[in-house]
């Protein structure tokens, strides 16, 4: 128990020294995070070989105890994922790497490996649902089908979807004075997803936007 005139200093704790990797084991569990959106989405082991490729290459390398061998993530489905930094924990026996995914991480075609519970309940989180709204834009983008209130908008142009943008803009916040909370809701899907085309108009990924956001602290 501190007592009268105990001292109590507001500088941070001194950054231990340098913690080696530890190889004991001969692999270490590494926790694969969406580098924008925080979300995990997957883990899967390496060893030194998956990890000096994982480095040289900037891309992640595993190794795969059912294969016994080195796998390149993405290699045949395509899916990589770009290494942005990798951290190691305390203890210097499991990484974290923070990738940008180039596809779903999960072979059944998920988003993230960790989409359901132990009961098998689906659980979406909300950069998942970002991540593939954004996607869905995208292809309407290039295909531009007939019919889709989103080729629409692109057709249109920016003046006509930054109006949407201000519209909906408007409306969530009558609703947010006025409404339900429910309502709130919906109005504010409407303008994330007008805002999201937008974006997508002037070829902004929402990575960027998130990037921003990470910078000022949010």
């Amino acid at each position: 128990m501190m007592g009268e005139g105990t001292q109590v200093s507001d500088e941070a704790p001194p950054i231990p020294a340098e913690i080696p990797i530890d190889w004991t084991d001969g692999l270490l569990p590494v926790i694969v995070q969406d580098a924008s959106s925080g979300e995990v989405l997957t883990m899967a082991w390496m060893n030194r070989d998956a990890y000096a490729r994982t480095r040289a290459a900037g891309e992640m390398w595993f190794w795969s105890r059912s294969r016994q061998a080195l796998w390149h993530k993405g290699e045949i489905s395509g899916n990589t994922q770009r290494l942005v930094e990798l951290r190691l924990d305390c203890d210097g026996d499991a990484l974290l790497a923070q990738v940008i995914p180039q596809g779903p991480a999960c072979h059944t075609g998920q988003r993230s490996c960790f989409h359901r519970t132990p009961e098998g309940e689906p659980r979406l989180t909300g950069g998942s649902v970002l991540a593939r709204l954004e996607a869905r834009i995208c292809e309407r983008r290039q295909a531009m089908p007939d019919g889709s209130y989103t080729a629409h908008l692109f057709r249109a142009g920016i003046t006509t979807v930054g109006a949407k943008v201000r519209e909906e803009a408007e409306e969530v916040v009558r609703a947010a004075e006025r409404e339900s909370d429910d309502r709130v809701a919906e109005e504010a899907a409407d303008v994330l997803y007008h805002l999201m085309v937008l974006l997508a108009a002037r070829g902004i990924p929402l990575e960027r936007v998130i990037e921003v956001l990470a910078a000022r602290g949010a």
